[in-house]
């Protein structure tokens, strides 16, 4: 390979890294992959711990907010299971037709909505336990800390790294 084919294939990612567009998208579904068998884990015992909630004892002493809660919560966290295996679906479906990157493109999307899924789901778990537990205002306290260390530690955190590691493009005016 020459240097000039090494130096195209390395600049058209924009990346630093010696692939071709193919190779990316591989790498990319691959980490992509990574992510989901993380989320997967959680979202099926959140949700078999939610499903298993209606069967004890004392769930019939939940007040109506409760219920509501709780319905709302199962049908976040099923919601969420689901969008989770979406992804393989996609792939299964897209196997072999060479659209690799528009794969990685939608299961990056579906990723992320599963993220504010699972996110959603564990903030209203903790209001109904500590709602339930303590009283409704440790509900929405337990809630309301845990809604902003969520966006804090996954939303803006990320968001001032990427900022800052982001180069000044260049202006190429001499310095």
């Amino acid at each position: 390979m020459t240097d000039e084919h090494s130096e195209a294939r390395r600049d058209a990612g924009g990346n630093g890294r010696d692939e071709s567009d193919e190779e990316r998208a591989d790498r990319n579904w691959l980490d992509l992959l990574q992510e989901l068998r993380v989320l997967q884990a959680g979202t099926q015992i959140l949700t078999a711990f939610l499903l298993a909630i209606a069967f004890q004892p004392r769930f019939t002493e939940l007040d109506e907010f409760q219920r509501i809660l709780y319905l709302a919560l199962v049908s976040a966290s099923i919601l969420t299971t689901v969008l989770c295996l979406l992804p393989v679906s996609l792939h299964r479906v897209l196997f072999r037709q060479r659209l690799k990157s528009f794969t990685v493109s939608i299961g990056h999307a579906m990723v992320r909505a599963v993220i504010f899924g699972v996110s959603v789901a564990t903030v209203g778990t903790a209001m109904l336990i500590f709602d339930f537990v303590v009283g409704r205002t440790a509900g929405l306290v337990a809630a309301g800390i845990l809604t902003v260390i969520l966006v804090v530690f996954g939303l803006f955190l990320p968001l001032v790294v990427r900022h800052v590691s982001t180069p000044a493009p260049d202006t190429g005016a001499a310095t």
